[in-house]
């Protein structure tokens, strides 16, 4: 799609992202309390954490929709409370919730945030086509975004956050709601755009799967990093294999393997699960240990899953969000409102 603006070859040998001591309050609630995270040029940064965990208001800081209460934030190279436009002129955002206009086409959604961002009329069409073919939206350039899949709103939102060349592109939770087959087409693109701009990118998801996708991840937790890490460094943390038993009496059974194996298991969902050095050589042991009867075993290798588990004690739980909220957070972007 072409060069990055003046003076980003500059830039990238330092963080492209360096957060300290961020805090946000709102009224007696601290919504993120003192993170600090940094982001190198080209990653593809993870933030991983259930609902109200505080993603959400981070990216919004680091996007200048929202005003930080104490600490530091600094993106591009600017710090995002004494220079937002700049910050602002450096980014692109992918909401978690569409915010294309469906009655316009696919183009004329890009012809209009071109025009926001002030792109010279003499190089519009040539930034846009380049997006669109890069998402695989040129044949359906012209049809109004009203007829869009979901997926190919996405990818569309995608061309948009990128037509201005951004230095980061924020992603948040790019694929909620989209089906599997279309959620790896949407990663696909996301891979190529890092590999064709060496853009970094910096997303916020609630999907284990997806955060396997990462460079590195930061676990969030009721506004504190719990964890930090490529997705093979924190599923170290684990270590060894994961069994999962279901039993009669799952109580009895987590008591008796607590007392034989000296180890902590986890009742969840109905089942016993414990983390042990060897699944081959635990499972023998276990059947000859347990008084209750057993009705399934399984055993596997740990997961992003467990990691979570295991350093917060919950599993995550799937995301909500309040278009409105978006909306609002968008209005405020142009009114210079935070």
């Amino acid at each position: 799609m072409g060069a990055h603006p003046p003076g980003y070859a500059a830039a990238v040998n330092e963080a492209v992202i360096s957060v300290e001591g961020l805090v946000k309050r709102y009224g007696e609630v601290e919504a993120v309390r003192g993170i600090d995270l940094e982001v190198q040029p080209g990653e593809i940064f993870g933030f991983l954490g259930p609902n109200g965990a505080g993603k959400s208001t981070t990216i919004s800081i680091l996007c200048t929709l929202v005003r930080l209460t104490s600490g530091s934030a600094r993106v591009a190279g600017f710090d995002v409370t004494k220079d937002p436009s700049a910050v602002r002129s450096r980014i692109g955002l992918v909401f978690q919730d569409p915010s294309l206009d469906g009655q316009l086409t696919g183009r004329e959604n890009l012809e209009f945030h071109a025009y926001l961002y002030g792109l010279p009329a003499s190089v519009r069409k040539q930034r846009i086509d380049a997006a669109l073919e890069m998402v695989g939206l040129t044949e359906r350039a012209k049809s109004p975004v009203l007829q869009y899949s979901g997926g190919m709103k996405r990818r569309l939102e995608i061309a948009r956050g990128i037509l201005h060349y951004p230095h980061v592109l924020f992603l948040d939770e790019p694929t909620l709601g989209l089906d599997p087959q279309t959620r790896n087409r949407i990663w696909a693109y996301i891979h190529e755009l890092r590999k064709r701009e060496g853009i970094t990118i910096f997303m916020t998801t609630h999907y284990m799967d997806e955060a396997e996708y990462c460079d590195r991840i930061a676990i969030i937790d009721a506004g504190a990093i719990v964890a930090r890490g490529s997705p093979e460094q924190l599923k170290s943390m684990v270590g060894g294999d994961v069994v999962t038993i279901t039993a009669e009496d799952t109580g009895t059974a987590a008591e008796e393997i607590r007392n034989a194996f000296h180890v902590d298991p986890a009742l969840e969902d109905g089942t016993v699960r414990v983390e042990v050095p060897d699944a081959a050589a635990f499972m023998p042991k276990l059947f000859a240990t347990l008084s209750v009867p057993v009705t399934s075993v399984a055993s596997r290798r740990p997961s992003l899953d467990d990691v979570f588990l295991k350093l917060t004690g919950h599993a995550i739980r799937d995301e909500g969000a309040g278009q409105l909220d978006r909306m609002r957070q968008m209005g405020r972007i142009w009114s210079g409102r935070r």
